[in-house]
């Protein structure tokens, strides 16, 4: 993997202007400075959510910008086509706050196959509803879920989410396994409240036939409550699941992958871990970001934004819509700096960026 040195990011500039593009080679792929191509392409729909996490929503939750200024269902579809077409994107997910929300959700699907027929559509939800829906998300076009679940401990759910949902979530989960959806994903973030849950997460996940990852909780939290030395990092983690499992490191088959991979008591059962924070790996970083108000954000810890929904409804064609948003890539911080003095946390969080 390419070392690269971090430093702190660019003052925020206006979205409506053209990033700088000066020594960026004339490729079509979404190559930045530091010779990263994404090719991983995150759409957030909504900052709406039906739960309330801790580590990413306020209590009264985020605002939801009018209709009109959303990237509608076609649009979202052009703006996949370009990514796959244009730009050499091979893997696109929908994200939000929670797409379930979107009551167009099918029509964003299905708007998306029909510009990109052969792309692999996948979508990250908490799961409350999708029993109900995934039969139409499917006609429409979706082939895999990844589900938030970060503990099956009743009374931890509800004070984590703020919500008494446990039990419409893992009718989600199990209506995507039963679906056949594979392979099927949980995504936990791993709270110092819940930690003590993490080996009944683990052994749940198991027994219903899905892949645990658990993720390092960031500081993209809306009440700014984060602090490093009340996280729990990977170390302490895997500490705590090793008194349960037998643990063996495989690591990583891509460098590009966020989730570093452990046998469980021997396999061929995995259980992952992102440590965003503790082990970065922003130097494979591969992804690209379009916010629910059509703005290119390169870096999920970067302020700075590209407008492409003005260039859309401004008549622009593909070639000029897929030129900005080479630019915007090519203007990709190093890293998140997390460990640097004078981090600042972004100013959008997680629910209103999308994961």
């Amino acid at each position: 993997m390419t070392t690269i040195a971090l430093g702190m990011p660019a003052a925020r500039r206006d979205p409506r202007d053209a990033p700088p593009t000066d020594g960026r080679p004339a490729v079509p792929e979404l190559v930045d400075r530091f010779g990263r191509v994404a090719r991983d392409l995150r759409v957030s729909v909504t900052s709406a959510c039906s739960l309330r996490c801790t580590y990413c929503m306020p209590e009264q939750g985020l605002p939801v910008p009018p209709r009109e200024q959303m990237l509608q269902p076609g649009e979202i579809g052009r703006l996949v086509g370009i990514a796959v077409s244009e730009l050499g994107i091979r893997e696109v997910r929908f994200t939000g706050g929670e797409p379930l929300m979107r009551h167009d959700l099918a029509e964003i699907f299905a708007a998306s196959r029909a510009a990109a027929p052969g792309i692999d559509i996948s979508m990250t939800t908490n799961g409350i509803g999708l029993d109900r829906r995934l039969p139409a998300l499917l006609a429409a076009g979706l082939n895999r879920v990844n589900v938030s679940l970060d503990t099956v401990d009743r009374e931890h759910f509800r004070l984590l989410t703020r919500r008494d949902r446990l039990d419409a979530v893992i009718a989600g989960i199990r209506a995507a396994r039963d679906a056949g959806l594979t392979p099927l994903k949980l995504n936990a973030v791993m709270m110092r409240e819940t930690l003590a849950d993490a080996p009944a997460l683990l052994r749940w996940a198991l027994d219903n036939g899905a892949q645990l990852r658990f993720i390092e909780q960031m500081p993209l939290d809306a009440d700014h409550t984060w602090a490093r030395d009340h996280m729990v990092p990977a170390s302490e983690l895997l500490a705590v699941l090793g008194q349960a499992f037998e643990l063996t490191e495989v690591g990583r088959d891509d460098p590009s992958t966020p989730a570093e991979e452990w046998l469980v008591d021997g396999g061929p059962a995995t259980v992952g871990i992102i440590a965003s924070v503790t082990r970065t790996f922003c130097g494979a970083c591969d992804r690209t970001r379009i916010t629910a108000e059509g703005t290119v954000r390169s870096c999920l810890f970067g302020d700075d934004e590209t407008d492409l929904r003005g260039l859309l409804r401004g008549g622009a064609g593909d070639a000029e819509v897929a030129d900005r948003w080479r630019a915007a890539m090519w203007n990709k911080q190093a890293g998140h700096g997390i460990s640097l003095p004078g981090f600042a946390a972004p100013e959008r969080t997680m629910g209103a960026i999308g994961g």
